[in-house]
């Protein structure tokens, strides 16, 4: 290696550094800044002290938005994984004419006309349907608007399924379900957990759609809830809004961890090639 090569090297290791330092600034904050008896926005090593976990038992809504989360994230999760694989297994194995064409407009226009920009007509359309302050239309608005991405995602997973294995299941006289539950779903289950951790992360940072269908304040969510911690005047309470984002960001992390130790993220099906 000449001298030029390894001064570049190190120039290079020591940006990586450097990168990888200022990204973890964040991470120190969250993790310190909980314990901390005065915690401020720089991060430091805290005054070690369990008061603002303290405070956040003495708010009503603060563990019971953690449950409202979970409710939300899991029921959205179960219903776009559940569609999607079956939406996507129709649309990989069914001749549909103008079929790529119309799955590449459900992912343009749910791209386009996001959440915020579709707000008023989604709450007319709850309204009328008498699902304000309902946990349930939450729901059914936050799946409706992951859908057709989820599908987009799975059908690529279907592709790479043989057909062979589902010829086979029906020489010996297995049925659509028993063959979608039998030889597809678990061939394809890296892009069920894909989509499930996918879907679960999307649903639990959401603060429009809960902010604007949910009245009752024991029916909101965390990210809901997280928006009280300001006063009036804008001045956040650092030491509550630390001590529930630590709290907060326990079960995406932990969801993640599980999935990525059991299926790595791998962008394939169960097929080896």
């Amino acid at each position: 290696m000449t001298p030029r090569q390894m001064v570049g090297r190190i120039a290079f290791y020591v940006l990586i550094a450097l990168i990888t330092a200022f990204m973890a600034i964040p991470v120190l904050w969250l993790l310190f800044a909980p314990f901390d008896r005065t915690p401020t926005l720089t991060a430091s090593l805290p005054e070690w002290t369990l008061e603002n976990f303290a405070g956040l038992l003495e708010n009503p809504y603060a563990l019971t938005s953690l449950a409202n989360s979970v409710l939300l994230a899991v029921a959205s999760m179960v219903l776009v994984t559940a569609l999607g694989a079956l939406a996507a297994y129709a649309l990989s194995r069914v001749r549909i004419p103008g079929r790529d064409g119309l799955l590449y407009v459900l992912l343009l226009l749910s791209s386009i006309v996001t959440g915020t920009a579709a707000m008023v007509p989604i709450f007319l359309l709850m309204f009328e349907l008498n699902m304000i302050d309902s946990q349930l239309g939450v729901v059914l608005v936050l799946s409706g608007g992951l859908l057709p991405a989820a599908i987009f995602i799975m059908k690529d997973f279907m592709d790479g399924t043989p057909r062979s294995y589902e010829e086979s299941a029906r020489v010996f006289g297995a049925g659509p379900l028993q063959i979608l539950r039998d030889i597809v779903l678990p061939t394809v289950r890296p892009g069920l957990a894909t989509i499930a951790v996918w879907t679960l992360v999307n649903v639990w940072g959401n603060f429009l759609t809960p902010f604007i269908l949910l009245r009752s304040p024991e029916k909101s969510p965390a990210a809901v809830v997280l928006y009280t911690f300001y006063t009036e005047g804008g001045q956040a309470n650092l030491g509550l809004i630390s001590a529930f984002s630590l709290l907060y960001s326990i079960p995406v992390v932990a969801m993640y961890v599980f999935v990525n130790r059991r299926y790595g993220f791998r962008f394939h099906g169960g097929i080896k090639r």
